[in-house]
């Protein structure tokens, strides 16, 4: 078996979103007055690699997007993407399966525990 392994096309808002990435990006490094070359360098990553990330190539790694967020001093974002204290859909979730009331447990005669 090859290496070719079929995937599922981009779903239309993924693609959108990583576009939006993408030209996000290039305007915080234009802002921050760095090259195209001078940023590959700082992410450890080709020219024409950040040109695709740029792009919004979903074939990048994560690896690639978090050293370009540290680079530009945005790294705590990636931090707070799936925050679970922050989950409100997985905290509603979790208050549903809640017992509606909590019963005293019986203490046992013999020995006194619970």
């Amino acid at each position: 078996m090859s290496g070719n392994i079929n995937q599922a096309p981009i779903p239309l808002p993924v693609s959108r979103a990583l576009k939006k990435f993408g030209m996000d990006l290039s305007l915080s490094r234009r802002r921050r007055c760095f090259s195209q070359q001078s940023m590959a360098e700082r992410i450890g990553i080709s020219v024409s690699s950040l040109r695709r990330l740029e792009k919004g190539d979903p074939s990048l790694s994560w690896g690639t997007i978090a050293r370009a967020l540290y680079v530009l001093g945005k790294l705590d974002k990636l931090n707070e993407l799936i925050d679970t204290a922050n989950d409100s859909i997985g905290l509603v979730l979790m208050d549903e399966q809640l017992p509606r009331r909590i019963r005293k447990r019986k203490i046992s005669s013999e020995t006194g525990a619970l």
